[in-house]
Order: C-alpha cells, then sequence, then structure tokens
C-alpha cells in the first residue's frame, strides 16, 4: 500500500483541525460546514477511512515519530539469587 507523504497529512490535518474549530464556534455557518465537509472527505481519502473522526486519528499516529510506533520490549525479570555452595 502506497504512503502519503507526511508533508501532506500534516497540511491537511491542520486545516481539518481549524476548520473544526471554526465550525464549533460558527455551527449554523453554511460556508464553514461546506468547507470543514470538504476538507474531513479529503483526509478520508488520504488516509484511506471512512468516518472523518477515524482519519484524524488515523493521520495523528501516522504523524507520530517512527519509535512511537515500536512495540515497547517486555520488562526482564530479575534472576533469584541462589546460594553458593562451599
Amino acid at each position: 500500500m502506497l504512503l502519503p507523504a507526511r508533508a501532506e497529512v500534516a497540511r491537511h490535518l491542520r486545516q481539518y483541525r481549524s476548520w473544526e474549530r471554526k465550525l464549533l464556534a460558527h455551527p449554523a455557518d453554511h460556508t464553514v460546514r461546506m468547507r470543514f465537509e470538504d476538507t474531513a472527505y479529503t483526509l478520508c481519502v488520504l488516509m484511506g477511512e471512512s468516518k472523518a473522526r477515524m482519519a484524524a486519528d488515523a493521520a495523528e499516529l501516522y504523524l507520530r515519530p517512527r519509535a512511537a510506533h515500536r512495540p515497547k520490549p517486555l520488562p526482564v525479570a530479575p534472576v533469584p539469587a541462589t546460594p553458593r555452595s562451599l
């Protein structure tokens, strides 16, 4: 599967968040709602998700530093001390 450029994902996620804030501030504004829906759709297509919230979450996960994607190593149990024979 081809992955989108990280810079593009970051740009579209910023736009999505910006329009989301504007829509929350002005829920009755038809123009703001249309812009938000357009950016949400673009983010969905870019991230391969069907819902805007899932696409935003996927974008945030994709943009995390690569080390954050690696599983953490399992803790090593301490070796119990054994009595020494004389």
